[in-house]
């Protein structure tokens, strides 16, 4: 037997909140059924897997010991970041390289870290 990922959930102060920007993030709609105010919210990832925001009394406060690596797919590395700090995020580390390798980690509007790399296409130019 084995087991399948169904949800990613995080926590959030404000579930719609944190829903509604990963929705720009990733350009897939929030679920019907979810209205602001709600204390739970999603998002479902193209996988089917749910990426499930529910709200928490408590703020974060230390790193993340899970966190979502993003990789954009019609644009290159660094034009995401700046489509990604335009809407909200905040670089955490860069982590790029002269020769174009690396990530960068930043944080969502509530300080939750992810990373964007390289595109597949910026990875087949490097290999």
């Amino acid at each position: 037997m084995t087991s399948t990922v169904h949800n990613v959930t995080v926590d959030a102060k404000n579930a719609y909140d944190q829903a509604s920007w990963w929705s720009q993030v990733l350009g897939l709609p929030i679920h019907p059924d979810d209205n602001p105010g709600d204390p739970e919210c999603m998002v479902k990832l193209p996988s089917g897997i749910q990426y499930l925001f529910i709200e928490v009394p408590e703020a974060k406060t230390v790193k993340n010991r899970v966190h979502v690596c993003l990789q954009p797919t019609d644009v290159t590395r660094d034009e995401e970041v700046e489509r990604l700090l335009g809407i909200g995020a905040k670089i955490y580390e860069d982590h790029r390289r002269p020769d174009g390798t690396g990530w960068v980690t930043m944080h969502d509007p509530e300080g939750n870290e992810f990373c964007v790399e390289r595109s597949a296409a910026e990875r087949a130019a490097t290999s």
